[in-house]
Formats: C-alpha cells, sequence, structure tokens
C-alpha cells in the first residue's frame, strides 16, 4: 500500500497502477543534475521533482525584520536575517607552501545581541559585507572563545528589485527553508523555482466544483505562490490551499478504502452459548461503555462483510475484554482469532488473562494458544500445528504469526493491539492469512478526534472511557532529581508501600549506559511513534522559529539505566533485604517469564524495567511506580507506564523524576501528566506538542504519509471539510469514472486489490 508523498503524483491504470513519471513524478537528476539530485536524497530522501516542490519553507523572514538571535543553539543549522554591525580583516602566518592566508571577521547583530562570522581566505568580504549592510546568512552555530560564531556560512545579499517600492521590498516574504549545511536554505530557493518551471501546468486532482466551493486555488499556483509570495497573505492563502488539497486527497483515498472493504464478503459471525457461558461466569459486571462496543462488534461480525473497527479505550478499562467476547462470537461457528501483540511480555500476558477469563472449561475447548519467535523450537512446532489443524480456536502471537510458516485453518478474526506498533504490511500480512477476515484495532493511546479522522477513516470507532468497578486512583508527582532530599525521600516512602506487603516498578529508558530500549537517545521519542522530546516537521505559515531546522534541547542530563539502577537500589539502605529484580526486552523468554511470574505471585518486591512494561502488564498488588529520566517519555506513554499500578484495591502513586529544566517544554509535558488522569484530555496535549508527525507513528506508512502542509493539531475544521466534499464526490461518482485526475491520484494510495475495485470498465 505504498503511497507518494505528496498529492499529484498519479498512477497508470494499467501495470496495477504503476505511477507514471508526470510533471511530479520525474526524476530529479533529469533537471537537476545527477551531483545534486545526490544531495537531496541524502539531505532529505528526494527522489522527484514533486518531492522538492513539495519541500515547503518552515517560516518566511523579511528584509527588513531581523532575526531574533535569543534562541540559537549550538550544533544547529540556522539562517538569519541580521545586520553587520563591525568588520575585522587581519592576515595570519603564511601556509607551508608560503601562501598568503587571512582571516576576515564580520559582526553580525539582530539589533541586541551579536554572533561572528569567522571566513578564512576571503578577504572580499570585508568590501561586501560592510558595516550597515542586511543579507541573509546560513551555516551552523558553533562556540569559539566564549561567543557564537558561523564559521563559513553561505550569504545572500539583499537585492532590490527595480520598480519595487522600498517598502514593499522591505517586507516581501523570503522563503527559509529546512536545510542542511550541503542544501543551503539559499540553494533550495534556485532549485525549487527550477522544479516548479520544469512541472509546468498540471491537472489538478481536486474537482473544479470542489475548489470554487471552498475557494481554493489550483495546485501548481499554491505551490508557486507558497514558494515565492509576494505579501504575507499570499504564503498563507497558498499554505490553506495545499492543506485542503492533502486532506481532500487523503479522505477520499479513506472512503474509498472504506467503501472498498464494505464490498467484502466474510462468512457471518453469530455469538451462541460460548459467549453466554463466558459472561455468566465473569466476576464482575461490564460496563455501559463496554457493552455498547461489543454490540457494535456483534452487528459488523453478523453482517457478512468484513469489519474494520476501532477500539479505543483507557489504560485498565477492559479492551481485552471486549476483544475476547469477539472472539467467542468467530469460535462460535468454528472460526480462529488471531492477537497481535507488539511484545512477547504483552502476548504473554494476553494468553494468560484471557485463558483466566475464559475459565477451566471454555479453554480446554478453545485451546488459546501463544506463538512467539523465542519459544523454544519444540513448543513453536506444536503450537503451529494446533493452529494449521484449527484446533487452536483463539491465538496470540507477537511477529511470529506473520511469518510464511504459520497457516490457520479458518482466521475470522484479526486483533491488533497497540496498532502503532506495527506498520500498514504487517497488518495486511496477518489479514492475507484468512478469506477476508473482520479486524478490530486496539489502543489504549486515546486519539484525538483529527487524528482518528486523518488516520483512521476507514476504521469504525468505538471508545470505552469508563473504567470497571474497583479501579483506585493514581497521585503523580514531579520529582526535581536535584532535590536531594525530596529525591531520596522517594526510596523511603516505597519502603513504606513495601512494609505493607505492596510492590512497585522502577522504570528506566535504558538497559545499561548508552543503551535505550523503546525511546530515542536523540530526544526521547519511542521507536514507534509514541515517545517524545522532538518537534513537528513542518512549518505553520509565516511566523515561527528563527531557525531553519528544529530547535533542539540543550545538552541532556545523562539517562537513568537499569543495570545502574538495579546497583544502586540493591545498595540501598531503605530498601535492604527487599527482593529487587531487572526486566528488560534483552531478556530471554524465560527469564522475562519467570521475573513476571515471581512478581505476580508475591516472590519479588520490585521490578526495574524498561518500558517492556508499558503495556499490558496487570499486578493488583502494584502501588508504586518511579520513572527514573521521566522527561524522556511522551505524554501518552507516561500515562500508559502509570497505569501498570493502582489496578487493585489499594490507591496507586507514581513518581516523575526528572533533571528537566523547570520551564522547558519537557517539563511542561510531565505536569501536564501529573495533572490529570484523562488519557483523552493528555492525548491532546501530546498532539499540540508534538505534531502529528509523531503522534502519528507507524501508521504513516502505506500511504498515508507525506502530510505536508496539513497540521492535524490546527486544521481539524479543514479537515471536516474536506471529509464532506470527498463523501459528496463518491456519492455522485462512487468509482470516480468522471473524476480521471482525482481517480489516479487516489489509485497511487491505494492497494492493487482496492485499485481494481475502482477502475471502471
Amino acid at each position: 500500500m505504498g503511497g507518494p508523498t505528496y498529492p499529484g503524483r498519479v498512477a497508470s491504470e494499467e501495470a496495477g497502477g504503476t505511477a507514471l513519471p508526470d510533471g511530479f513524478g520525474r526524476p530529479l537528476e533529469r533537471v537537476v543534475g545527477k551531483a545534486t539530485a545526490g544531495k537531496l536524497e541524502r539531505a532529505f530522501g528526494m527522489a522527484t521533482l514533486g518531492d522538492l516542490v513539495w519541500h515547503l519553507p518552515r517560516r518566511y523572514a523579511k528584509r527588513g525584520e531581523l532575526t531574533d538571535f535569543a534562541s540559537l543553539v549550538p550544533g544547529e543549522h540556522v539562517t538569519l536575517v541580521a545586520r553587520v554591525r563591525s568588520v575585522e580583516s587581519r592576515e595570519l602566518a603564511r601556509d607551508q607552501k608560503g601562501r598568503r592566508r587571512s582571516l576576515t571577521t564580520i559582526t553580525i547583530t539582530d539589533g541586541e545581541g551579536s554572533i561572528d562570522l569567522a571566513f578564512f581566505n576571503q578577504a572580499f568580504r570585508k568590501e561586501q559585507l560592510r558595516q550597515g549592510v542586511t543579507a541573509l546568512f546560513s551555516g551552523t552555530v558553533g562556540i569559539y572563545k566564549d561567543r557564537w560564531q558561523l564559521a563559513h556560512p553561505d550569504v545572500e545579499l539583499f537585492d532590490e528589485a527595480e520598480g519595487i517600492d522600498a517598502e514593499e521590498w522591505a517586507n516581501q516574504p523570503v522563503p527559509i527553508y529546512p536545510a542542511t549545511a550541503s542544501v543551503t536554505t539559499t540553494k533550495l530557493q534556485a532549485l525549487v523555482e527550477q522544479a516548479l518551471d520544469a512541472i509546468g501546468d498540471q491537472p489538478d486532482p481536486v474537482p473544479p466544483s470542489v475548489r470554487m466551493a471552498n475557494r481554493l486555488m489550483p495546485l501548481v499556483e499554491a505551490l508557486r505562490m507558497v514558494h515565492a509570495p509576494r505579501i504575507e497573505q499570499d504564503a498563507y492563502r497558498a499554505r490553506h490551499s495545499l492543506a485542503w488539497q492533502e486532506a481532500f486527497l487523503l479522505q477520499t483515498y479513506l472512503l474509498a478504502t472504506r467503501s472498498w472493504l464494505d464490498t467484502l464478503p466474510t462468512a457471518p459471525r453469530h455469538a451462541g452459548a460460548l459467549l453466554a457461558r463466558f459472561d455468566a461466569a465473569l466476576p464482575w459486571q461490564l460496563t455501559d461503555d463496554q457493552l455498547a462496543a461489543g454490540e457494535a462488534i456483534a452487528a459488523d461480525l453478523a453482517s457478512g462483510t468484513a469489519m474494520h473497527r476501532l477500539v479505543q479505550g483507557e489504560v485498565g478499562s477492559g479492551k481485552t475484554v471486549v476483544a475476547t467476547r469477539a472472539m467467542l462470537a468467530v469460535a462460535e461457528s468454528g472460526g480462529q482469532s488471531a492477537l497481535l501483540a507488539p511484545t512477547e511480555v504483552l502476548a504473554v500476558q494476553h494468553l494468560r488473562s484471557i485463558t483466566r477469563a475464559l475459565g477451566p472449561d471454555l479453554a480446554a475447548e478453545l485451546q488459546p494458544t501463544l506463538l512467539t519467535g523465542q519459544l523454544p523450537a519444540a513448543e513453536r512446532k506444536r503450537a503451529m500445528l494446533r493452529i494449521a489443524a484449527g484446533q487452536a480456536r483463539i491465538v496470540v502471537g507477537t511477529h511470529a504469526l506473520l511469518s510464511e510458516k504459520t497457516s490457520f485453518a479458518e482466521l475470522g478474526l484479526v486483533v491488533i493491539d497497540e496498532q502503532h506498533r506495527f506498520g500498514v504490511a504487517q497488518r495486511e500480512a496477518l489479514r492475507a492469512k484468512g478469506t477476508h477476515p473482520h479486524t478490530l484495532v486496539l489502543t489504549a493511546t486515546p486519539i484525538p478526534r483529527t487524528i482518528a479522522m486523518t488516520a483512521f477513516g476507514d476504521l469504525d470507532v468505538s471508545t470505552i472511557r469508563s473504567l470497571p468497578a474497583g479501579r483506585s486512583p493514581i497521585q503523580t508527582f514531579v520529582v526535581d532529581k536535584g532535590d536531594v532530599a525530596v529525591f531520596h525521600r522517594i526510596w523511603g516512602r516505597m519502603h513504606e508501600e513495601l512494609e505493607r506487603g505492596r510492590q512497585a516498578f522502577v522504570v528506566c529508558p535504558a538497559i545499561s549506559p548508552g543503551t535505550l530500549e523503546g525511546v530515542s537517545a536523540h530526544d526521547g521519542g519511542t521507536a514507534g511513534g509514541a515517545g517524545d522530546g522532538s518537534r513537528s516537521g513542518g512549518g505553520s505559515g509565516p511566523g515561527g522559529t528563527g531557525t531553519d531546522a528544529p530547535a533542539s534541547a540543550a545538552p541532556a542530563a545523562p539517562v537513568d539505566d537499569v543495570v545502574t539502577t538495579l546497583r544502586q537500589l540493591q545498595a540501598s539502605p531503605a530498601l535492604a533485604g527487599r527482593r529487587i529484580e531487572p526486566l528488560t526486552g534483552t531478556m530471554s523468554t524465560d527469564a522475562k517469564d519467570a521475573v513476571m511470574q515471581a512478581f505476580r505471585a508475591g516472590e519479588i518486591d520490585v521490578v526495574v524495567a524498561t518500558t517492556v512494561i508499558e503495556v499490558g502488564v496487570d499486578v493488583p498488588n502494584a502501588t508504586m511506580m518511579v520513572v527514573l529520566s521521566a522527561d524522556r517519555f511522551g505524554v501518552s506513554q507516561l500515562h500508559q507506564l502509570r497505569g501498570r499500578v493502582g489496578r487493585g484495591e489499594h490507591a496507586g502513586l507514581c513518581m516523575l523524576v526528572t533533571s528537566a529544566d523547570p520551564f522547558s517544554d519537557a517539563m511542561v509535558r510531565l505536569e501536564a501528566v501529573a495533572s490529570t488522569l484523562d488519557g483523552f484530555e493528555l492525548a491532546e496535549v501530546d498532539l499540540e506538542q508534538r505534531g502529528e508527525g509523531d503522534v502519528l507513528g507507524h501508521v504513516q506508512s502505506g500511504g498515508r504519509s507525506g502530510l505536508r502542509a496539513l497540521r492535524v493539531a490546527r486544521d481539524g475544521a479543514v479537515i471536516e471539510a474536506a471529509r464532506a466534499a470527498a463523501q459528496e464526490v463518491l456519492a455522485d461518482d462512487p468509482k470516480l469514472a468522471h473524476h480521471t485526475t482525482l481517480r489516479l491520484a487516489v489509485h497511487a494510495r491505494l492497494d492493487p486489490d482496492a485499485r481494481a475495485a475502482l477502475v471502471t470498465a
């Protein structure tokens, strides 16, 4: 389901929709040359002219408006509008070959602060950059003798165009691009202009009626204007039109996909005696939200066409029970269900939870079976035989379920847990093992409405907000690690919990010094997109930061790790004599299972773990969690981790320990988590802070990527309007027979089967 990274690239209806080299799809090297194309590919992953012209400005500078230097960070590549304050040039000692050498130092200012520019053997700079000259300077921020410095920066002088009013010239926006030292913003300006000329006029995928109704600019006109606006309002208009186009194409794709999915016939599955026996044995009463989700799922399963439903719910809201009830409806007619989990620990937890909920009689009939890559060979072979024979009507596993060697007798339902950990291709690989099986996607990460429309517009959505009775409250506190007295009090508080017969988690981002698990070493973002710390890639129109790269954080404090923390806790007087064990993703299956079994049985007091315990771990007696280097985790991830405590009759306590600056974005995240237990509220905070690039995670693969102008955190109204327009177009023309350009653009995003369903005879 690979799709383009920009709207406008179309596909042929021949050969299964292979993309044609139209204006947008022309290889870069044919226009800009092989060497430059190579630089663009290495710097930005660009391959075509479309990639280049959709590389939108991050912000716009004005010739008469200097860049504020206050936010600069060493190591960043920046583009600044600044004025020359002073010029100094001096001769240096001759080199080994006797040639003259010189150093020209230009000091530039933003009106308050100053930066030095160093030019070696470029004496002409003292004539070019005289005192009072304002220009564009691009380079990497460094420090030399305690002063900010740009060494050999790129320079663009502002030449006033003839016939243009001086004030108009001073206020004309100058595009500043995401750039690198090898491909500067000045170079990108020229390359984009060259690419737009080469592309020429192109048909617009958005139908004229939709453009007129929403006052949108044609595609190529909007691209030209966003790269070369005459006034600030031009940039806003152009970016709005491009965002609208992206939203419209994406929504048309999602709705067309859903329309195709609704045509896929599959065996109806009706609940019966198995579900009745299960419900009768449940030791608690299902919540209203669980019942409502169950009713919607039951209707989907009985419909005769494949279900595609997302169930989102708070941590501990009972999504697994909802999924188990769906599995029982499928098992009633002899069908099998496969639950795909992202980690082995979670898969094992799910299997035990499901088996326990089924009870001995139902479990014996349905034979819930675990399949993971780390099972011993003999055990794995037995599991695969049970699955292939249809004896195992409930299968829980990790990526081993996707193996070509794994086959099902009658796969009727695919359940994907924590969907953001899997790519589209992985989900489809599992679905392909059955005949149009039903699909149920679970997530404990609440999804903001605009994200749901953008990333999951082809799914029906059920939401479980209410928590089952008996869940205890959780108090959360942010602790400054620099406050030694308070930090040490944490372990005294843990001692008190353990004295009451309870248990605790300690969570670290790293396994050992320098070896992180589940978070990015640079910015704290998770490998699967659930982490945090990085900022959204695209700009949001005129204005923005003073740099052409995302703002970097100051050098971070050392990251806490399991190995070091375990040693420290075992030596702590407050925890003397306590049973403390590690748990990380690198441990063997048997070792991880042994730790979790012992912890659940109360034989271990404290588990020092990585994010391997983030989801699915259910130990009701665990009441306290300490998250070290908490600023390395994202909002949603912290909320997930916190959900591992307070799952029984006793209240939970979560301590978020950090060395982050009190005024940093990281501290804002931590304070947000401490302020509420509402995951839906935190999801909005997460989206606002990080942008959709990280929040969407792996779901961006498979034709859902490439949001260049659209920002779901900001453009909710655009997304809703575009979806309504796409619905109208598809209602009048379901196969897009009368919208050729739109059909081809949508085809470029669809997989071959769905594409074939749209092709008219």
